[in-house]
């Protein structure tokens, strides 16, 4: 036998038929055994003691802002996939709304050229769906998926500009007819930005464009904004089979439909983000302000979103990793219809996610299928990553269920240099990052070099 690049031994690994006791073996990029070590070679280039830990495949961001090219005073490429690899993601996925925006052939491969230079972990990058006659092109480039806005900003031009969004019925339809024939997914942020304009005009006329007033605002009636939205591109996605990716879910309504939309047997997903579950609360809004929002998510929302996990109508979580730097979002305290909304994620979700596992609020079987198996398959890189087995990647996440921590700005990656989850408290960290029998971060250090990074196409077949 050839020798080994890595071997990772003692770990609790994760597979698609639950966890095992078992070495893992790698070479060429590639997991080339698994079982006792007794029997790989005697060395390896990387040896890992992984006794006491568990061993999960990589985790898949398929909703990452990279914010480059045109506002890398954000965030850039570097930064956004070192905090991947210090959150234990290795393939991370970029969004359109970059400047400018990746609505061509052209600027989609610009923007992987830019990648292969600058990337730590694995990438790729969706380009917005909005030009019917680039889509072709795009799915031919090796994109993984197409993302279509329904919302245009009101007071801001940023994160939603021109050209990557779509409210216009007949304009979105037929773009959902053009992504139908690519056979790739097709990611739409709801958004009913008729209602909204009324909506929000309500606020304004009261002289009242507080964070409150912004939170409620979009959650006005339960949520309307969204279920409208949902509604019109769940019968766009019966009218027209193309496979549907529902962003930013956090009603119960929308899970509802969905839910019945899935069990109909249609291509449907469901994208949920860390920040409706660990951000959105109330009393968040009042403290954090801008720094939370993002959305307002009520109680019973996120409880429905636990529901939504349990049961499955989740399928994966996307992060909606948004950095902004603080002086954009002070703003907010003012006026946060200027203000940017989103926040930094990517970084953090890992160890809410892993802490919620340790307060049992899920298991860590159903973690790993949201986070790396589930959108490994959605997004058609299966199984090539999101699992453990012999020939795929080996892109894996080593945790300590028992490591505590606090979250903190001082540690953090992204280039804006704070987190919304500044002085939370954790239980349960990646402790290595791996990405194709390479390791990329160590206990919190990320040490992989920008380069690094591989551009990830569908799996043929």
């Amino acid at each position: 036998m050839e020798k080994m690049e890595l071997i990772v031994k003692g770990g609790t690994v994760w597979t698609p038929g639950g966890f095992i006791e078992a070495d893992i073996a790698a070479a060429r990029g590639k997991v080339v055994a698994l079982g006792r070590s007794e029997a790989f070679p005697a060395s390896a280039d990387t040896v890992i003691d992984a006794k006491g830990k568990v061993v999960l495949p990589g985790l898949i961001d398929t909703h990452t802002h990279h914010r480059e090219p045109g506002f890398t005073h954000k965030e850039d490429l570097t930064t956004a996939t070192q905090g991947a690899a210090a959150g234990g993601v290795t393939l991370s996925i970029g969004m359109p709304n970059v400047d400018p925006p990746t609505t061509t052939v052209e600027r989609y491969r610009d923007v992987i050229e830019l990648s292969r230079k600058k990337a730590i972990v694995d990438f790729n990058h969706n380009p917005s769906g909005t030009v019917p006659e680039q889509i072709p092109g795009l799915a031919g480039a090796g994109c993984l998926a197409f993302k279509i806005f329904m919302v245009r900003d009101t007071g801001r031009d940023y994160p939603h500009m021109p050209g990557i969004g779509l409210h216009n019925h007949g304009a979105l339809f037929r773009c959902f007819e053009e992504v139908a024939k690519t056979g790739l997914p097709l990611m739409i942020h709801p958004h009913d930005q008729d209602l909204m304009d009324v909506i929000e005009q309500r606020y304004w006329e009261r002289g009242d464009r507080s964070p409150q007033a912004y939170a409620r605002a979009y959650r006005d009636f339960d949520g309307i904004i969204w279920d409208t939205a949902i509604a019109t591109i769940l019968r766009f996605q019966k009218a027209t089979g193309v496979k549907l990716h529902i962003l930013h879910t956090s009603t119960p309504g929308g899970l509802e439909m969905a839910r019945r939309a899935k069990g109909e047997g249609r291509p449907v997903s469901v994208e949920v983000n860390p920040w409706a579950l660990f951000l959105g609360s109330w009393e968040n809004v009042e403290k954090l302000g801008p720094y939370c929002l993002g959305f307002w998510v009520p109680e019973h929302h996120v409880e429905a979103l636990w529901q939504g996990i349990e049961d499955g109508t989740v399928d994966l979580i996307g992060t909606d990793h948004a950095p902004h730097t603080k002086e954009e979002k002070d703003i907010g305290w003012k006026d946060m219809w200027k203000s940017p909304g989103g926040e930094p994620q990517i970084q953090d979700y890992l160890k809410l996610f892993l802490t919620a596992v340790n307060e049992g609020k899920l298991t860590l079987d159903k973690l790993v299928r949201i986070t790396s198996y589930n959108p490994a398959r959605i997004f058609g890189v299966y199984p090539r990553k999101g699992t453990i087995q012999v020939g795929s990647d080996a892109d894996l996440t080593i945790v300590d269920m028992k490591r505590e921590e606090t979250i903190t700005n001082e540690t953090t990656y992204t280039r804006v240099g704070w987190t919304p989850y500044h002085g939370r408290k954790v239980k349960g960290a990646p402790v290595y990052t791996i990405v194709r029998g390479k390791v990329v971060m160590q206990d919190g250090k990320v040490v992989g070099k920008p380069g690094g990074g591989e551009f990830i196409t569908p799996v043929a077949g």
